[in-house]
């Protein structure tokens, strides 16, 4: 008990490179990570007395796992995600024995992809984040450029031009990558609607870390005695937008995402592969992150497979290259080839759905909602749906879209601004 105090008492001071604040909300060192962990002694004993577990027992021995897993830093111990090591160790893996022979790439090209669908209905089914897809798709993108360096590179089939753009489109997909994870645009509580705001020190794990940008949770309690003046249609419409999770009157086109746990200003969809919302602030970057990919992609596929197999065109080289498995080098490029075409397939499919949404001003949401309430007209054979609510024209759609993000950082607010 004196122990336990004395840690709380603790509290304040600063953390060293090694310690944490526990999700109990103790103070631990990463040299007692096998230390105190009752979880797990109660689990073994369990199963040694060959004792059915208790329910939970298991989430609660990986949570406290995860908890403890964690990396020195200078403001304390920084925790690791365990969704982010599998796609570090299984693409090499899976495109090592790919390599191997033809008839072990169609199945590792066949089963991947399969297996990435699977988790994907897995988790959106548990509305959880995970960082287990940004992880696949950073880690896919330089780990493709680290073999173009190695394997194709060295051939002398690649010109300094053609290394430079190469080079130049995966740091322009990096950088709009990093500008797109900025945040979508928060809907903020407006100072008028806010009665008192309460303030914690640790944010709860469903909400997104991005929303709070390094400040402190701070939970808003809304004005009960607040009044319109424009009379009981005004109320009605604000009781309708009203978001009982962020305690918010959410403005039109936005709506509030269960994975993030906050509303977003014009959302349109939740992207597992940036692990976040895209909305209003960062809808413009999103498209350009999957413009320079695509283009990246498609170039450097080019490039790799008129290394492996210079007496065939392209296309042809993609589908029928004969003897590229007698030398485990070019076998692997080709391999990675196909990867990155599979990949390239499924962004191409998004981007030009996004392309069409914009076109006809509407949201990836806003569709999902005129699909199921039937009140949307089908268009272009079945890609979208057309609300008819917010288009004005291709062109002025377009200038919108293109402006949006400007109009969301002058109305963007911080929570310290309500207390």
């Amino acid at each position: 008990m004196t122990k336990r105090s004395r840690r709380t008492l603790d509290q304040d001071d600063p953390l060293c490179c090694c310690e944490y604040i526990d999700r109990h909300g103790g103070r631990s060192h990463m040299a007692g990570c096998c230390c105190d962990c009752e979880d797990l002694d109660e689990a073994c004993d369990r199963w040694m007395k060959k004792e059915s577990q208790n329910p939970g027992s298991l989430s609660r021995v990986v949570a406290t796992i995860s908890d403890r897993l964690r990396v020195p830093w200078i403001s304390g111990a920084q925790q690791v995600d365990l969704s982010l090591i599998p796609p570090l160790i299984l693409l090499p893996v899976f495109l090592h024995i790919a390599a191997l022979h033809y008839l072990l790439g169609i199945v590792v090209l066949t089963a991947v992809p399969i297996m990435v669908i699977w988790y994907y209905y897995f988790t959106h089914r548990k509305k959880g984040r995970t960082l287990f897809f940004l992880s696949l798709a950073l880690f896919s993108l330089f780990y493709m450029f680290y073999l173009f360096i190695t394997e194709v590179v060295p051939h002398g089939d690649v010109n300094h031009l053609q290394l430079c753009a190469v080079t130049a489109g995966v740091a322009l997909t990096a950088v709009s990558l990093m500008i797109t994870k900025r945040g979508p645009g928060y809907v903020r509580p407006r100072p008028s609607d806010t009665h008192s705001t309460v303030t914690y020190n640790k944010p709860p794990p469903d909400v997104d870390a991005a929303y709070l940008n390094g400040e402190q949770h701070q939970v808003v309690i809304a004005n009960p005695e607040q009044t319109d003046e424009s009379g009981t249609a005004q109320e009605c419409v604000q009781r309708r937008n009203w978001c009982t999770v962020c305690k918010v009157v959410r403005p039109p086109r936005a709506g509030h995402c269960r994975i993030c746990g906050v509303c977003i200003l014009r959302l349109d969809h939740h992207c597992v592969w940036i692990n976040s919302c895209v909305g209003q602030a960062n809808h413009t970057s999103f498209l350009l992150t999957l413009v320079f990919f695509l283009l990246t992609s498609l170039y450097g596929i080019s490039l790799v497979l008129r290394s492996v197999c210079p007496h065939q065109s392209v296309m042809t080289a993609l589908l029928y290259c004969p003897d590229v498995y007698k030398q485990y080098s070019s076998a692997r490029c080709f391999t990675c080839a196909w990867y990155c075409s599979i990949v390239t397939a499924g962004l191409l499919h998004l981007l030009i759905l996004q392309l069409i949404n914009v076109s006809f001003n509407v949201t990836e949401r806003e569709a999902r909602l005129a699909a199921r309430e039937k009140t949307g007209r089908s268009r272009l054979w079945g890609l979208v749906i057309d609300t008819g609510t917010y288009s004005r024209g291709f062109s002025s759609n377009w200038t919108e879209f293109l402006t949006m993000s400007k109009a969301s950082e002058l109305s963007n607010h911080k929570p310290s601004d309500l207390v």
